[in-house]
């Protein structure tokens, strides 16, 4: 046998295995999955995990908690993604969101536990088809996470690229109807984010941290914190992961509220065919590090009391026309 002639077979077998795989799929999205909707009275939602089993199934069990009987959560692979036609998508993390949107360009989408700057201009390119619940909470709520800590402080320091100075834009325009001011200080290389941060940190009482992984990213974050220490200042934010790395504390919003969200807006799309437009939780919870706060001889209050102090402000606000 030649070596053409065994080339070709061995194409024909790989093309024949990839057909037969593509009719299992066909045959679990088309058949198995509405089948079981139909027998049971209830629509398929399908789920792009993110690789991690755990964190996959307490989502899952979460969300099928808020459901009750009117949906069916089926999970599928990238493959199967590609075939599942106008149901909605609920994808865990922003890989799953990328896989699936890479997969199926049409299908509708709704994001969990992905951030506001990675998943906004999705949304607004696509709406009612993209939506999502952030998985990180305002910047407004962390400053006053800070200033629940700090009573006393006054002035906020910044830090940004100028591509990601935007993100502050809106809390900027906020903070003075709660005592508050912030300057920005913008980063243009790596070279000069410690000089940089040296003169944030001579400006505010605290440094409040935003997802800008330009900035804040395994890389930096070590130098950052080490820097603001040493000046006896405090970081807030951006995230839990960080407060176990060294921030003082962070906001973030607990799984059963994002289920609970993500639960309503598939209820939404059932009835409209559209998704609402992309928000944070309502309910947050703040994280602190109790450790870095006895370093700096920083009085705590529990983590309930801060968040506490925090919506009181902000009914406040609310309470007189302001947001």
């Amino acid at each position: 046998m030649t070596e053409n002639v065994v080339l070709f077979w061995r194409l024909a077998i790989t093309r024949l295995r990839q057909a037969f795989h593509t009719l299992i799929a066909v045959a679990i999205l088309v058949g198995a999955a509405p089948a079981q909707a139909q027998d049971n009275d209830r629509l398929p939602v399908y789920i792009a995990g993110s690789g991690n089993i755990t964190l996959d199934q307490h989502i899952q069990s979460l969300l099928e908690e808020y459901l009750g009987n009117q949906l069916d959560l089926v999970f599928v692979s990238d493959e199967q993604a590609a075939l599942t036609g106008n149901a909605p998508i609920v994808t865990i993390g922003p890989r799953a969101f990328s896989r699936v949107r890479q997969a199926n360009r049409n299908a509708p989408v709704l994001a969990m536990l992905a951030a506001q700057d990675f998943l906004k201009g999705f949304a607004t390119r696509s709406p009612g088809q993209v939506s999502g619940i952030y998985y990180d909470v305002p910047l407004l709520r962390q400053a006053l996470i800070g200033k629940a800590i700090l009573p006393q402080a006054t002035r906020i320091a910044l830090i940004s690229t100028t591509s990601s100075a935007e993100l502050y834009d809106t809390l900027i325009d906020q903070l003075p109807q709660y005592g508050l001011k912030a300057r920005l200080f913008v980063v243009d290389d790596d070279k000069q984010l410690i000089p940089t941060l040296t003169r944030a940190l001579s400006y505010g009482d605290f440094l409040l941290a935003a997802p800008d992984s330009d900035i804040y990213n395994p890389r930096t974050i070590k130098y950052i914190l080490l820097t603001a220490y040493r000046r006896n200042r405090i970081v807030i934010g951006p995230s839990q992961a960080y407060v176990k790395a060294g921030s003082l504390a962070s906001g973030y919003a607990p799984f059963p509220e994002m289920a609970r969200m993500t639960a309503g807006y598939l209820q939404e799309f059932l009835k409209t065919g559209k998704f609402p437009e992309p928000d944070y939780p309502a309910r947050f919870q703040v994280e602190i590090n109790q450790q870095v706060a006895r370093s700096l001889n920083i009085p705590l209050a529990s983590s309930e009391e801060i968040t506490r102090a925090v919506e009181l402000l902000l009914t406040n606000k609310r309470g007189q026309g302001d947001e």
